[in-house]
């Protein structure tokens, strides 16, 4: 497990689709503090909750000079279509299929519910200094007061 990229590493720079079709990587925000929250999928209850806490504390993020950027899965469409039932203002990537950013994170990765295996994403939290550089990593992340406690450690950073 410790060939993963944790705290004092470089950020991979995997590019990801924009739910308006373009492109973003962790790059593109070099100079500024980037938080990446990585979730399992759009329009589930933890999900939303999550995207949810992240809106309603943007414009703390943004006073502290921190891009958000909510990373899963999901498909462009399905981005759109939960940006607009919560009216979420956190801007959200779609990860690759295959060899995104998240599998270079460790976090797609085998699950198990109810007896059956499968791949899904670890919810798991990454503040990115403004070199680039992973400063704090959040595994298994527990929803409820997570977007205070990161934006805590982004102030803080």
């Amino acid at each position: 497990m410790s060939d993963l990229p944790q705290a004092g590493d470089a950020m991979p720079d995997i590019e990801m689709g924009t739910p308006d079709g373009g492109t973003v990587k962790p790059s593109d925000f070099k100079g500024k503090k980037l938080v990446v929250f990585f979730y399992p999928k759009d329009n589930t209850p933890g999900c939303t909750t999550e995207a949810k806490d992240f809106t309603a504390l943007k414009s703390e993020f943004d006073a502290a000079g921190v891009e958000l950027l909510g990373v899963s899965k999901d498909s462009a469409k399905k981005h759109q279509n939960f940006i607009a039932k919560h009216d979420l203002k956190t801007p959200l990537a779609t990860d690759a299929e295959e060899d995104g950013l998240s599998d270079a994170l460790g976090i797609w990765t085998e699950k198990q519910m109810y007896g059956k295996t499968y791949m899904g994403m670890v919810r798991t939290t990454y503040l990115v200094g403004t070199d680039g550089t992973i400063a704090q990593v959040w595994n298994k992340v527990k929803v409820k007061g997570h977007a205070e406690e990161v934006l805590a450690a982004a102030k803080a950073l």
